[in-house]
């Protein structure tokens, strides 16, 4: 164990998993560097001792992820002179941690063994301003009490109703809460009067501990399936149910189209944001269903402004000139690369053949683009209605000082000091509106443009508000954004009208098949699925090795990484074992009760966005998911790619109104 540098690995934790995930507060990171977590290991797990995990340390004892105790120090917002309480003093870890942000801290322990043991670690580490206290958690300690800060480690959140009188007004508590053992909702509570509090949802969070026994079990597992298993002979029935496919440019989709039928929506996953071969299949049918399903646009998880550049291009319309580039921002590769610049090539081609209202649109629908669509509001009603322009400035002048980074928008907001800009974007909405006829008489296209755009930056607001921790008040805003602005081009569009939703797994699968609704979290194909019934069909996509576009952390520079090999027990693993390069896989198959039954047992899955960090990816990239009832169809491309970025300079020879020039 000599050989290990922890203090190397401790900058590491704090630089890699903690600030890297958007801990700010210098107070906790210095804190959390400053506490040794190696210590209140055992010698034969301090190898183990910056993993992004909690660690089982024996049967009465876990030592916490770092990353959960340094957002929960954040969260109770901790000052030097504050009085802190703990609930479950367990290893000490945290406790050592608070004890570097506080004047005091109690912390409570039931078990009168591990009391004893964390006392003893916590003296080594002088932490001489820390208390701990052998009684029963579920009184709190009133006679020590009122407290600034109550930190309730997971597990405690049935002493919530005896802990809130003990906050001191304007005081604070963080607890995690929910049904699911293995993933929690954190909660803070805030007091604010004598007989009034607050109450947040500030982030999911896993407090399932890492078994690291079993982790090095299976590091050193030899071919998995064994022969003869239940899992070999599901990868065999598998093998025997698909329908294969040689190459993408080759694949038969005929069988799949009939089974499409007469869906009005049709949702296309993707298993990372980075994949050559998801896009090029994803355009494969997409060009299908428009050739032979009349389907009228296609709505990707990308930014309504952004998109509205390329509809103008597709469909061969004039555009408004801007200083930005569609897709300049970042993860810039995910709609500005080679393949997705195919498909526009192919679109707007198919368009030039059409009459001008029977054109396929392309459409966006997230809500990142803040700042371009005040500005595409502001322009339009420069056009329209000039004085009420100057409104729309005046009132979206409130954003204005967070224009470089909206995220910052939403630190601030959590102070309570500081005014949010709700009321004057809501407004701004409301008056378009209430003006509907009068605008849309002059170019309904465009008046859709705007309020499409002011819906935008109403809900964009609300959720750069929620979106500090990650909470799921804002993944539930952004995917209902998203399909509120389905909705409504759905609506636009005519009531005949059928959509193709390029989105990533998470978001088109059903989430009620996944640990997401565990945590109270929906998404676009779950909102289909209750409001189309069977007129929503939804594919999803998935690999097992190759490699991807994607970066370390947000905002950070593109990377082409390896993707490692599904993990033994994932649904990835069964398809690769399978022995077969590509197929498609109806859910359910009819006609194999054996595959539907052996699909229907839920599995690990894997889930790789704008981020992937592959050291960690159990924790930051699996998660539990019932196949057959997330998705009406599985693709699988065994070995993929990366996709092929596009420089951000004007292509020679494209039309001035190409939408990825500068």
């Amino acid at each position: 164990m000599s050989n290990i540098d922890f203090e190397q690995l401790r900058v590491a934790m704090v630089e890699d998993q903690i600030a890297g995930r958007g801990v700010r507060a210098s107070d906790v990171l210095e804190a959390m560097r400053a506490v040794p977590r190696e210590v209140f290991l055992p010698e034969p797990l301090q190898e183990f001792a910056y993993e992004d995990a909690a660690l089982r340390i024996d049967e009465e004892r876990t030592l916490p992820q770092p990353y959960l105790v340094a957002l929960m120090a954040e969260a109770l917002s901790i000052r030097e002179h504050a009085r802190v309480l703990e609930i479950g003093t367990g290893s000490g870890y945290a406790t050592a941690v608070l004890c570097r942000l506080a004047a005091k801290v109690y912390s409570i322990e039931s078990n009168a063994a591990l009391a004893a043991k964390a006392a003893a670690v916590l003296h080594s580490l002088r932490c001489a301003h820390v208390q701990i206290v052998h009684t029963d958690a579920n009184r709190g300690l009133p006679e020590h009490g009122p407290f600034d800060a109550i930190f309730v480690n997971p597990g405690g959140s049935e002493f919530v109703g005896a802990l809130k009188p003990q906050l001191a007004i304007g005081g604070r508590m963080v607890v995690s809460a929910g049904t699911d053992p293995a993933v929690r909702e954190l909660i803070r509570v805030t007091r604010t009067g004598p007989d009034d509090y607050t109450v947040e949802d500030i982030a999911d969070v896993r407090v399932a501990p890492l078994d690291v026994d079993a982790e090095r079990i299976r590091s050193r597992q030899a071919e998995w399936p064994r022969a003869g298993s239940a899992d070999a002979l599901l990868a065999q029935t598998i093998a025997g149910a698909c329908e294969r496919f040689e190459s993408i440019e080759s694949v038969d989709l005929a069988p799949l189209l009939d089974r499409i039928g007469d869906a009005r929506v049709v949702l296309l996953g993707e298993a990372t944001h980075g994949t050559s071969e998801f896009y090029r299949m994803r355009e494969r049918i997409s060009r299908e269903l428009i050739e032979r399903k009349d389907f009228d646009f296609i709505a990707i998880e990308g930014d309504w402004p952004d998109a509205a550049r390329i509809d103008r291009y597709v469909r061969h319309a004039g555009h408004r000139p801007s200083q930005w580039s569609a897709f300049a921002r970042f993860p810039v590769w995910m709609w500005r690369n080679q393949e997705v610049r195919t498909f526009i090539h192919w679109l707007r081609t198919h368009n030039a053949g059409l009459a001008e209202g029977d054109r396929v649109a392309f459409h966006g629908l997230d809500l990142y683009s803040l700042y371009n669509s005040i500005h595409s509001v502001v322009g339009y009603l420069e056009d329209v209605d000039p004085p009420t322009a100057g409104i729309a400035r005046r009132r979206y002048g409130c954003l204005t000082p967070w224009q470089s980074d909206p995220a910052s928008y939403g630190y601030a907001a959590l102070n309570a000091q500081y005014r949010s800009c709700e009321p004057e974007v809501v407004s701004m909405l409301g008056d378009l509106l209430r003006r509907e006829q009068r605008y849309a008489a002059q170019d309904g296209e465009r008046f859709l443009d705007a309020v499409q755009n002011a819906r935008l930056v109403a809900n964009a607001e609300r959720y750069y508000r929620t979106m500090y921790y990650g909470s799921r008040a804002s993944w539930n805003l952004r995917d209902g954004h998203m399909f509120e602005t389905l909705k409504s081009l759905l609506d636009f569009h005519g009531p005949q009208s059928k959509a193709i939703v390029w989105a990533h797994n998470s978001h088109v699968g059903d989430a009620r098949a996944t640990e997401m609704s565990h945590r109270g979290e929906h998404n676009i194909g779950q909102l289909c699925r209750m409001d189309f019934g069977l007129g929503a069909y939804l594919i999803g996509f998935g690999t097992h090795t190759g490699s991807v576009a994607a970066a370390s952390d947000w905002d950070g520079p593109m990377e082409i990484k390896p993707v490692r090999v599904s993990m033994a027990g994932s649904y990835e693993r069964l398809c690769h074992e399978s022995n077969v390069a590509s197929f498609i896989l109806p859910l359910p198959n009819p006609a194999s009760a054996d595959l539907v039954a052996g699909l229907s047992q839920p599995r690990l899955e894997r889930a790789i966005g704008v981020i992937y960090r592959p050291e960690t990816e159990l924790q930051s990239h699996y998660f539990q998911a019932v196949l057959t009832r997330q998705f009406d169809e599985y693709i699988w491309l065994d070995q993929t790619r990366a996709v092929t970025p596009l420089e951000t300079e004007t292509t020679e020879g494209l039309p001035d109104t190409y939408p990825f020039g500068l």
